[in-house]
């Protein structure tokens, strides 16, 4: 895997170098002490993974992060714990505490490597019309949901719930309810702007709001109203 190392510390960034040279899966292209120069490059080349510190002259490394049209998968390396949850919205690989050992550099380009194979072996469809397969990342991992079980799914900021028949507990994954609604088939419909539902999966509708079998109500917004009502008709359902 290309890899760049983006750190102000020049001790810090000929250590980690050092590191990477000894991992026979890594490739070092740049050992970086400014975004510039490390957005310059991630414009010019493929970059696989970025090993970046926090708290940089120009820009901290969060905010790098979220300045990227197209991140790639990113190690967080700081002195600081308390970005751990920044670092775990953005979906970083890891989160290495400095100063860290050679042992702990390769714990988390193995993780890399892993997500990096998991991605390759399970690409996200283009289009779910003609699909019954969704491909969502959650917890490091990549997680296979069959479309038709999913009951429906909730908005939770930068993060969606997406809940599954026969399951305790939600998939959730760094997502939008937009971007997903756009890769869900005709009968999921965004009934409230916190809400995508599976019209198969619903038991009645009453008083605008959605019930499932497990006495889950989900309201339907007012602007959505019109849209759910036609798509009932259209289907013979009142």
């Amino acid at each position: 895997m290309n890899c760049i190392i983006l750190d102000d510390e020049p001790l810090a960034l000929l250590k980690l170098a050092e590191y990477i040279k000894q991992i026979p899966f890594l490739t070092l292209e740049k050992a970086c002490m400014e975004t510039g120069e490390a957005h310059t490059l991630l414009e010019k080349k493929h970059i696989d993974l970025l090993f970046t510190d926090i708290d940089m002259p120009d820009m901290n490394g969060i905010e790098f992060i979220r300045s990227l049209t197209h991140p790639p998968m990113v190690i967080i390396t700081t002195v600081y714990p308390s970005f751990a949850i920044d670092g775990f919205k953005l979906n970083a690989i890891d989160y290495l505490l400095k100063p860290f050992e050679l042992e702990d550099c390769l714990r988390a380009a193995e993780k890399a490597q892993k997500m990096k194979s998991l991605n390759k072996q399970a690409p996200v469809p283009a289009s779910s019309d003609d699909t019954h397969t969704l491909f969502v990342k959650s917890d490091y991992k990549v997680v296979r949901i069959d479309v038709d079980s999913i009951k429906y799914i909730e908005s939770m900021s930068e993060y969606v719930r997406i809940y599954i028949e026969g399951k305790e507990k939600p998939v959730i994954t760094l997502n939008s309810l937009q971007k997903l609604e756009a890769r869900l088939p005709s009968h999921f419909i965004r009934v409230h702007r916190s809400y995508i539902v599976n019209l198969q999966k619903i038991t009645e509708i009453s008083r605008l709001r959605i019930r499932f079998d497990d006495k889950k109500l989900i309201p339907i917004g007012e602007n959505y109203k019109e849209k759910v009502m036609n798509y009932i008709t259209r289907y013979g359902m009142l």
